[in-house]
Parts: C-alpha cells; structure tokens; sequence
C-alpha cells in the first residue's frame, strides 16, 4: 500500500483474516503430520480437531452470511470435536475450504452493509460485530495452533513474529522508514 492511501475497514479485515491465515499456514507448515495430530492430554484438541472446529464455523458463518442465520441447521458443532481429519492433506482441505467462504463472503461486502443485522443464534449483530465477533474468535483459535506447535516444534520451532534477543534490529528497520499508512502484516 502506498503511504497514506485510505483504507477501509472492509479492506483492512480482510488483510487481518489473510494474515491469521497466513500464522495458521505457517506454524502447521512447520510440523509433521504427527504433530497436527498431537493432543496435549486426552481432554485437549489437536490442531487437526481445531481446524475441523473453524472449518465448521467458516461454513456456518459465512455461508449466505447477509440472508440466513450464522448457525445454520446442518452445522453439527459437537461433531468438530470429534478427532476425524486423519492427514495433512484432510486437514488442509477444510483449512481451505473454511477460509474460500469466509473470503468469498467478505467479497461480497460494502462499506454501506457494514451497519445491516445479521443474527446468530437468533441473536443481532451488525454486520460490523459479527465480521469482529468472527475475526476475534478465528485469531484465537490461530493462536493456539500457534502455540500447540511452538510447543511440539521446540528447539525446532522458526518463529513467525520478532525472534527473541532481535526486536532493536526489527524496529530499527521499521524506524528507518518514513512515516506512512502500511498494513503491518
């Protein structure tokens, strides 16, 4: 983005939600498939099962998101929770597919829809709140996939933000250029 160029809200979640996608991407991309299926104790969730969980919220949530309920008939929530996807290549495949309809959906938005009712559970959000409502509930879930393979990874682990011991170096860089409007991601 040029310096000071205007950014809409609408432009500026979908640059959040690509880049929590793009955290989730990474940390997975950093573990075998072993690690995707690891469960810290029997009462946790693996990665895999955490992806299955959003791959259902995506669906259920955005799926005719101005029009319909967020929580759809069809959607088995407890069924997420179930430990079901048995490879990286299923759990990559709902990964994408859960990540398609929210950016479809988001796509589809304009500014003047912001302020429009959508419900939730019967519940109504503006459409601003329910982009939010997703938006936190999807990077809260990125950061315990995040953390469940910093975990696993260990030593191993190649991280995804300001290493340890190089924050003077990052913000000097950052500092060294001119002042401006960038999406920080």
């Amino acid at each position: 983005m040029e310096p000071n160029t205007p950014l809409n809200y609408l432009e500026s979640v979908r640059r959040l939600f690509r880049y929590y996608k793009s955290l989730g991407e990474k940390a997975m991309g950093q573990l075998t498939d072993t690690g995707l299926k690891f469960q810290p104790e029997p009462e946790s969730n693996n990665i895999a099962t955490i992806v299955k969980h959003l791959y259902g919220n995506m669906l259920s949530r955005w799926t005719d998101f101005l029009d319909s309920d967020g929580e759809k008939p069809w959607r088995n929530r407890d069924g997420e929770f179930e430990d079901t996807l048995d490879n990286r290549e299923a759990v990559m495949k709902a990964w994408e597919e859960g990540w398609d309809c929210v950016f479809r959906a988001l796509d589809g938005l304009e500014e003047k829809d912001l302020l429009r009712i959508v419900y939730i559970r019967n519940e109504g959000h503006t459409v601003l709140e329910a982009v939010n409502r997703q938006l936190a509930h999807y990077s809260y879930h990125v950061g315990q996939i995040v953390f469940l393979a910093r975990q696993i990874q260990g030593p191993e682990w190649e991280s995804l933000s300001i290493p340890k011991g190089k924050s003077k170096a990052f913000n000097q860089e950052k500092f060294s250029r001119e002042k401006g409007r960038r999406h920080f991601s």
